[in-house]
């Protein structure tokens, strides 16, 4: 089980290798607009672009059967 973190002040996304606290960190994004539930089967993390057009793009999907996700302020 891996853990998702998403945190909606700074806007960074942290994926960890198992339980918060005892696991290592895989991944790290920055600038994350928000999390979204993709079709109640994946957690897809859309990160903002700097361009002209202040686009969000998807960078990273996880199946939700085996990521816990955490909200942090």
């Amino acid at each position: 089980m891996q853990t998702l973190i998403f945190n909606t002040t700074t806007k960074r996304v942290q994926l960890l290798s198992g339980p918060r606290g005892d696991s290592s960190v895989l991944e790290t994004f920055e600038n994350v607009s928000t999390v979204k539930c993709l079709n109640s089967e994946f957690y897809e993390v859309m990160q903002k672009q700097n361009d002209e057009t202040n686009s969000s793009i998807p960078v990273m999907r996880l199946p939700i059967s085996n990521t816990n996700m955490l909200i942090e302020k």
